[in-house]
C-alpha cells in the first residue's frame, strides 16, 4: 500500500508538466478539488496542488521543447547521483542531472531502458506528499512497457525494486514494492504496453483515489478532458478509470474495493 511513512524506492512525489498550467489549475480543481498554490518567486512558476491544505502534487508549465504535457512519478532516493549513476550503468539515461532544490531536497530525471522519463526525490525539509491513499491523492502507479522483464531488471537495479507475479482473473499482474518489504508495500505494478490499446510509447501512469470514479468520469469530460478507458471493475481491486486532462497528460482514477482502515 502507498503511503507517506515512504522509504528508498516508493513513490514519494508526482507533478505535471503541462502547456496550460492556468487551464490544469482548473480542470484538476474541477476534478478532484484541488487548489494551487506558487512555490515563491524563485521556483520558476513551480506550484504545489492542495486538497485541505495537504500538498497531494505538483505542477508547471512547461515547453513544447520539454515534450508534451505529462505527469512524472518521482521515487525516493537516499543519494540522487548514486541513483542516477545507477540508472546509467543499468542502459537507462539521465534527463536532468541532480540539482538542489531551494534546500528541500534533491531532484533528477532518469530514463530507463525504454526511455520511460521518471524522477527521483532525495528528501531534505520536504519529505514528499502529505497524503497519499486517501480521496484525491496518489493511490497507486502502474508502468506500461514492452519488456516487463527489461523493466523489473532496470528499477531493481536503479532503485533496489522488487516484483512479484499476481494472478488475477484477467491474467498475472506484476506487482512492485520496495526492497526488502512485504507485499502489504506494494505499490504498483508493471503491465504490456500491448494491454492499452491508446498507445505505443511506454510510460508511467498515476492513479488518483476518488470517492467515485463515474463521477470523476462526468467531470472529466465536461470540463474537455479525454476518457482513455472508461470506468470498469476489477474484481479485487475496485472500479478504475483512465483519463487525459484537456492537454493531454494521463492519469487514473481509482475506488479501491478495500479502503484503508
Amino acid at each position: 500500500m502507498l503511503t507517506t511513512r515512504f522509504v528508498n524506492g516508493a513513490p514519494n512525489w508526482i507533478d505535471v508538466g503541462t502547456s496550460d498550467i492556468d487551464g490544469a489549475i482548473s480542470f484538476y480543481g474541477g476534478v478532484f478539488g484541488w487548489r494551487f498554490q506558487s512555490a515563491g518567486p524563485d521556483a520558476g512558476g513551480y506550484g504545489f496542488f492542495q486538497l485541505d491544505g495537504k500538498t497531494v502534487a505538483g505542477g508547471m508549465q512547461t515547453t513544447p521543447e520539454q515534450g508534451p504535457p505529462s505527469w512524472t512519478v518521482y521515487f525516493q532516493s537516499a543519494d540522487a547521483e548514486a541513483t542516477a549513476k545507477a540508472a546509467e550503468q543499468s542502459h537507462g539515461g539521465v534527463l536532468m542531472q541532480p540539482m538542489d532544490v531551494m534546500g528541500e531536497g534533491r531532484m533528477a530525471i532518469l530514463a530507463d531502458k525504454a526511455s520511460v522519463p521518471f524522477g527521483i526525490w532525495q528528501p531534505g525539509r520536504l519529505k514528499g506528499v502529505d497524503v497519499a491513499n486517501e480521496p484525491g491523492s496518489l493511490s497507486w502507479v502502474e508502468l506500461y512497457t514492452p519488456d516487463i522483464a527489461a523493466a523489473a531488471w532496470f528499477y531493481h537495479e536503479t532503485l533496489g525494486l522488487e516484483t512479484a507475479a499476481v494472478d488475477f482473473p484477467g491474467g498475472t499482474y506484476t506487482t512492485v514494492n520496495p526492497a526488502g518489504a512485504d507485499e502489504d508495500a506494494m505499490f504498483g505494478g508493471i503491465v504490456p504496453l500491448a494491454d492499452d490499446p491508446t498507445e505505443d510509447t511506454a510510460y508511467w501512469l498515476p492513479y488518483i483515489e476518488v470517492e467515485d470514479v463515474d463521477a470523476v468520469v462526468a467531470k472529466t469530460r465536461e470540463l474537455g478532458g479525454a476518457i482513455r478507458v472508461p470506468a470498469i471493475d476489477i474484481e479485487g481491486v475496485g472500479r478504475v478509470a483512465k483519463l487525459a486532462d484537456p492537454y493531454g497528460a494521463r492519469f487514473a482514477v481509482i475506488k479501491n474495493a478495500q479502503q484503508p482502515g
